[in-house]
């Protein structure tokens, strides 16, 4: 498999866009896979770090979002983050151009005490007091907020009422309840730093976006942070018109980033289409030649298995497999390395310029993954049947003493 393998880089947009469209043909997402495709590789390579020559893709940052209402070729790549929250109050902005951005991890809300402690209340002059302290605190805590120059607030936890309507007052959009992977995510997007205490936020600890606004996207608000600089975090927002469809197409999508992810890691791509599992057959039998007795019958077994890629694909679309097989084996014999079945024509083709392209990690970790299995199987089988040949023999009933199981 080495030695046929095939280079790619992160600048190789056309080779890496066919990845894409292979890992979702036969999926649900197949009648938007060119579409899909460019916006894939458009966020792999907006998170993708490059050091040493070593390409590194943490699929963490890319976040898969799906909205259920519109047609798959709807679906967008924001750079930045898509957060499935709204505003915690309508009386603030719905869009935020510029935006300085504070991530809290704290509550603005009064703290209760640590340990059962009881107030008691003997005038109602006390009460007020006791009242407009209360006011007086949350007013602070927004105050605060204000003084970084904050114009944006994502808080982790809850944002008392009364802090919400002075955050509006103050013109800030605010939005609580947010998850901590998301804080996290924006932090790397925006180049925010999450601050667990409101008292120490200040205004380096802000981060920055073009623009935060609240838009809706089916039935549901969400919160888009757009047109960050650097972004580290992206958001992949995938429609389909019903909730069934939606998932799949995430599913093909998840599936196609991983292809990527892998491609780019290993740098090393194939052909697909049972190309790949003919030629490791025809090197698998050229090898068998030089054995002899039993483990040249084992090799020429191991050879004829990985013919079991292309004869399935062959049943699978309708077509003889034993045509097929003698095909593609005379192609390769032809020294054809990238002779694939096409499974609309039945015919041979050249997997590699058809554009059928796998990342090589997925064809070796397939391969290691059988044969492990199928090693186990046999140990398995072999201690069943050891052991079957040591039980005791079945009484007889008509043994004397056995009356009771007659």
């Amino acid at each position: 498999l080495k030695q046929i393998t095939e280079k790619v880089s992160i600048d190789d947009n056309d080779l890496l866009q066919k990845i894409a469209i292979t890992a979702m043909t036969g999926k649900g997402a197949e009648a938007n896979k060119e579409k899909l495709a460019t916006l894939l590789v458009q966020a792999v390579k907006g998170v993708a770090e490059v050091s040493g020559g070593k390409v590194t893709v943490n699929l963490d940052d890319i976040k898969v979002e799906k909205r259920v209402g519109e047609r798959a070729d709807e679906s967008e790549l924001v750079s930045g983050l898509v957060i499935d929250k709204e505003r915690v109050h309508s009386s603030m902005p719905k869009k935020v151009e510029n935006a300085r951005i504070a991530l809290l991890d704290s509550a603005i809300e009064i703290k209760n005490t640590e340990i059962d402690a009881k107030i008691q209340i003997t005038d109602p002059a006390q009460l007020n007091s006791f009242l407009e302290q209360e006011e007086r605190t949350l007013r602070s805590m927004v105050d605060k907020i204000k003084e970084t120059s904050a114009n944006v607030l994502f808080c982790q936890k809850g944002i008392d009422d009364l802090a919400q309507h002075f955050l509006a007052k103050a013109g800030i959009l605010a939005v609580r309840r947010v998850k901590k992977s998301d804080l996290e995510k924006l932090a790397r997007a925006t180049q925010a730093t999450v601050v667990s205490n409101l008292k120490e936020l200040t205004s380096a600890d802000l981060g920055n976006a073009g623009l935060v606004k609240e838009e809706k996207v089916g039935d549901e608000e969400m919160i888009f942070v757009e047109h960050c600089q650097n972004p580290k975090s992206v958001t992949l927002l995938i429609r389909g018109g019903t909730e069934h469809v939606a998932e799949e197409i995430k599913r093909a999508v998840e599936d196609a980033l991983g292809d990527l992810a892998a491609a780019l890691k290993e740098g090393t791509v194939v052909a697909g289409a049972g190309a790949v599992e003919m030629e490791l057959a025809k090197g698998l039998r050229i090898f068998s030649r030089t054995l002899s007795g039993r483990e040249q019958l084992a090799v020429q077994a191991f050879a004829d298995a990985m013919e079991i890629v292309p004869r399935t694909l062959a049943e699978n679309a309708g077509l003889d497999p034993i045509d097929v097989l003698t095909k593609l084996r005379s192609a390769h014999d032809r020294g054809q390395l990238w002779a694939g079945i096409n499974v609309f024509s039945g015919e041979v083709m050249d997997s590699w310029t058809s554009g059928v392209i796998e990342p090589l990690k997925v064809k070796t970790q397939a391969l290691s993954s059988a044969a492990e299995v199928a090693e186990m199987i046999l140990r398995i089988d072999d201690v069943i049947l050891g052991g079957s040949t040591k039980q005791p023999p079945m009484p007889n009933p008509g043994m004397p003493g056995m009356g009771g199981m007659m």
